[in-house]
């Protein structure tokens, strides 16, 4: 690995990897749904997929059972990825490095929120709406809302951190290697580690509360 290389640890690399991979297949057949059954703002003229809202679905459950995985490693283990309480006073120093260090540790934040603000929406959805031509649903149209947030919050996230890190922060996420420091050892004791600061805690509460009620809420609906 070349110095100029940030090292990113082993858990990060592999709940990072799923993660990305289940939010774009779920932006992507997201968009595959609406192209199918709304199209009200637009479309495209691509293949239809016969079970695409159950693809879709599917993809979606899979990635909230591993939302709360990988939210307690961002807060609890890499907090200093995330919005700090000094972040907002860097946003007046335009241009310079802390400047867009500070914009893609938002916007870190902002994708964290806008995937949790996704799950709760979309399992407030019934399968029979899209087919049945019902789109007026206000779940639903929060559902739409929230797929827009996610799609700009990871673009942005991709953007600042090829600004912020270059070509080697991007290439770090896709190296092999493995430090004596990566140990599920280590990893159990970062967890329990309190070090975050009153606005990620806050914050961290409203995401874990939000995936708990993605969780029970249909089971209200």
């Amino acid at each position: 690995m070349s110095p100029s290389t940030p090292y990113q640890p082993i858990l990060l690399r592999i709940l990072h990897s799923v993660n990305a991979i289940l939010v774009f297949s779920a932006l992507i057949t997201g968009f595959l749904v609406y192209n199918t059954y709304d199209k009200r703002w637009g479309s495209l003229t691509l293949p239809k997929l016969d079970d695409i809202q159950g693809i879709h679905g599917t993809i979606a459950l899979t990635f909230l059972l591993t939302l709360p995985i990988f939210v307690l490693y961002s807060f609890r283990i890499g907090y200093r990825r995330l919005v700090q309480e000094q972040s907002f006073s860097h946003l007046t120093e335009v241009g310079k490095p802390i400047w867009w260090v500070s914009i893609h540790r938002i916007a870190n934040t902002l994708t964290l929120l806008s995937t949790t603000f996704a799950v709760i929406t979309g399992r407030m959805m019934k399968e029979e709406w899209l087919p049945a031509g019902e789109i007026f649903h206000s779940w639903y149209i929060a559902h739409l809302v929230a797929w827009v947030f996610v799609f700009f919050s990871v673009a942005f996230h991709l953007l600042l951190g090829i600004k912020v890190g270059g070509v080697p922060l991007l290439m770090s996420m896709f190296n092999r290697t493995r430090r004596s420091g990566d140990k599920l050892s280590n990893w159990l004791q970062d967890l329990r580690l309190d070090r975050a600061s009153k606005l990620l805690k806050m914050l961290e509460f409203f995401v874990i509360g939000g995936i708990i009620l993605a969780f029970i809420l249909p089971a209200f609906s």
